[in-house]
């Protein structure tokens, strides 16, 4: 790994180059969705540019963090359009009044982080802020689908817009529609065109500059009406981005006279809660994908963050939170430096001083695109299995939270999806109410320093998002690099907040060369096999499921070694392309062995990793095998040709990677993608032998560490005949590549 960067003014004289490069593709990036984003919030379109150059200027001079881009964020289009609602009292200024509660929420944001209170997020119930980013997304869904349909639905109810989009289907404007459709196809297809000129913008900028020819074959520019199969629609300038001639005429004051009313602070700490739980676990996501693996001070970045949140609502500006999508690819493209978000929101102003003219021939169906693909990715049905998969509990605390945020506002749906969780903790832990909180805070859990220097976290009572601050003050005790046991075996039950904040913290502290072990769950159950799934203990028993003894058996007769438990320690596995870029949380089930008369020993086990950052995160579970080879090869990846399976890195070609083809083997480069930077070295390596054995078997994904091989096949967990067919072949290659590597 290459040296980490110097911070402050050093940083920036060292490393300006390679963060002004990355921060092009940002403010590209930053430049439709922020327009995109204030559009959608039912704010003039300048605001959020305003919140994007504030957040990239300000919010870089006071942050804790080191990498992460901030601005507008989708999470915040529901609280704007709730202030709104709430505050239209007819005069025209219910946005300036919202203007004034993001001034507010921006100071209380500031409050928290000199208090030191940024550790307050973690206690919000992972599913139920879920829930909440699931119903902002159909709101997004909701109100923006009408603008890409060219229809208009006059009820202030969610459902009703959805319904009446439905409903209103026939009365599209088929020249919005089409522009609206081009734009959707080129958001689904995008990252599967191969031409590179089609990856030299990113994709909202192609939405963007691909809907103004439509603009002018339509001539938007006039008021008219055109024909389309007998019928006629409506066309004109309203259909286009209305921004004023200059920055100046763009700026708006909050007008404070709503501060009295239970609207205001209603829109206020509606606004202070989302922005917070979103910039602090974005800020955390990101430190994961942080090369130099730096740490976000998250109290000092939510000082900042409130900060830039307070100028912003001063100039008419939405509030700023820590985006993903930016920061992501803000490390894609190299930069090293928090100097590259300053740099993206000096690009942005310039950017808009210089294409406003051409701003103003892009067509509001093309920003409403955008905000629908993103509002259907909130709620998609990918999400609400991602829930199902954590515990059937996780799904109702997740539907409720939605269901009543959609029916009410942001805020009761949080308070609402919390009590939910709360009362569903004590009817699983069937406790009376007083003995319940008792065990939460009251719990004897506590903190043991052993002779070695190592360290038993001994955790008691009820362990649910109640009790995180407490155990969050016990792990500061911990040195970085001391060893840990966390016990959970006088638990009588661990919610899936207080896991995930266990699982972060094993993972930090595991980062600084300590082993640290989780334990005392094996009697506990589960409603899902998923790793961080609520559990109660009922019985002091260890329970193996069906799949478990078949596995147990096959050890047993085959003389291999089987563990059912979890292992958390997954370090060597990060070793492997795939899984550098995605977060693996452990390992269980595991098989290990050796294969007769050759020294490669193996080891299959089930896997759990994530894909994806923060609250789009999705979790997988696969079977793979590792052998360990006794002799350097080059590092590669095959994978199935012509097929972007949903897990595959797609950006793996544009870092240095390419397919390489065997013109002697036509069948072989026809059936694998076969990549890695060492082109000359893998044309050594693949000899007819290698090539015919993968011609003639089961095409699986394959990657070499250069020490090691991966394989894997579907991502789901292995039946015992697919254990049995892993261990065939396994063999059947090792013994190969034996007889090439001493030869």
């Amino acid at each position: 790994m290459e040296k980490t960067p110097k911070s402050g003014f050093q940083g920036l004289i060292e490393n300006w180059q390679s963060d002004l490069i990355a921060a092009i593709s940002v403010s590209l990036i930053a430049l439709p969705l922020s327009l995109g984003i204030a559009l959608a919030a039912g704010a003039p379109a300048m605001a959020g540019i305003f919140s994007a150059i504030v957040g990239g200027v300000v919010t870089t001079f006071y942050r804790g963090g080191h990498i992460s881009v901030n601005g507008p964020a989708k999470g915040v289009i529901g609280v704007i359009l709730l202030g709104i609602a709430l505050m239209d009292d007819g005069s025209g200024q219910a946005f300036n009044y919202v203007l004034a509660a993001v001034v507010v929420s921006g100071a209380l944001q500031m409050l928290l982080g000199i208090l030191k209170l940024g550790r307050l997020a973690d206690i919000f119930h992972s599913s139920v802020i879920h829930g909440i980013l699931a119903a902002i997304g159909i709101i997004i869904f909701a109100k923006q689908i009408h603008v890409a349909m060219g229809t208009h639905s006059d009820s202030p109810s969610i459902i009703q817009n959805l319904i009446d989009a439905v409903i209103f289907l026939p009365q599209a404007n088929p020249f919005v529609l089409i522009i609206a459709l081009t734009g959707l196809l080129l958001l689904l297809f995008h990252s599967k065109i191969s031409n590179r000129i089609f990856h030299l913008l990113p994709t909202p900028m192609w939405v963007i500059a691909l809907s103004i020819p439509f603009v002018y074959a339509f001539n938007f520019f006039d008021e008219q009406t055109l024909s389309f199969i007998g019928k006629t629609y409506e066309v004109g300038p309203d259909l286009l981005l209305d921004i004023p001639d200059t920055i100046m005429d763009s700026i708006m004051h909050p007008n404070f006279g709503k501060i009295h009313t239970i609207e205001f602070w209603t829109t206020v700490f509606s606004i202070l809660i989302i922005s917070s739980i979103e910039s602090l676990a974005i800020a955390k996501a990101v430190d994961k994908i942080d090369p130099y693996k730096r740490k976000t001070d998250l109290n000092k970045d939510l000082t900042g963050i409130g900060l830039s949140t307070v100028v912003a609502g001063f100039i008419g500006g939405l509030p700023i939170i820590a985006v993903i999508i930016r920061s992501t690819v803000n490390i894609h493209n190299g930069a090293k430096t928090k100097w590259s978000n300053l740099y993206q929101g000096i690009l942005l102003l310039i950017f808009i001083v210089l294409l406003s003219p051409i701003m103003r021939q892009v067509p509001l169906c093309a920003f409403a695109i955008l905000l629908v693909y993103t509002g259907f990715k909130l709620a998609s049905p990918s999400v609400f299995k991602q829930m199902y998969s954590q515990g059937t509990e996780q799904l109702v605390f997740f539907m409720g939270t939605m269901i009543l945020t959609l029916y009410t506002n942001l805020l009761i749906g949080l308070l609402g999806g919390l009590v939910l969780a709360l009362i569903t903790h004590m009817l699983l832990a069937r406790l009376p109410i007083p003995q319940f909180f008792k065990m939460v805070y009251t719990s004897r859990t506590k903190l043991i320093q052993l002779p070695d220097g190592s360290f038993d976290l001994k955790i008691r009572g009820i362990a649910n998002f109640l009790g995180i601050i407490k155990v969050d003050k016990l792990v500061a005790q911990i040195p970085s690099g001391a060893n840990v046991n966390i016990d959970l075996s006088e638990t009588r039950l661990v919610g899936i907040t207080y896991m995930d904040y266990l699982v972060e913290y094993l993972k930090a502290q595991r980062a600084t060369g300590a082993e640290v072990f989780i334990t005392g769950l094996d009697s506990h159950v589960s409603s899902s096999t998923h790793n961080r799934a609520l559990k109660i203990s009922l019985t002091s028993a260890t329970k193996l499921s069906q799949r478990q003894k078949r596995l147990r058996n096959l050890a047993t007769e085959k003389g291999y070694q089987y563990a059912s438990q979890i292992d958390w320690n997954t370090t060597y596995l990060k070793k492997f392309h795939f899984f550098e870029i995605r977060p693996i949380e452990r390992k269980y089930n595991c098989l290990k062995g050796s294969f007769e008369d050759i020294d490669m020993s193996w080891e299959i086990a089930d896997v759990t990793f994530n894909e994806g950052q923060a609250f789009t995160a999705e979790t997988f579970n696969t079977t793979l095998m590792v052998i360990k080879l006794n002799q350097k090869i080059p590092v590669f990846t095959m994978e199935k040709e012509a097929v972007l399976e949903k897990l595959f890195d797609r950006v793996m070609a544009f870092t240095g990677y390419k397919d390489i083809d065997f013109t002697m083997y036509p069948d072989f480069s026809k059936k694998f993608l076969l990549m890695g930077n060492n082109e000359a070295e893998i044309r050594s390596f693949f000899t007819e032998d290698i090539i015919r054995f993968f011609e003639n078997h089961q095409i699986y994904h394959l990657e070499s560490n250069g020490e090691a091989l991966i394989i894997f096949d579907k991502i789901k967990l292995a039946r015992t005949d697919e254990t049995l067919a892993f261990m065939e072949y396994g063999k059947e290659l090792a013994r190969l590549l034996d007889v090439k590597l001493t030869s």
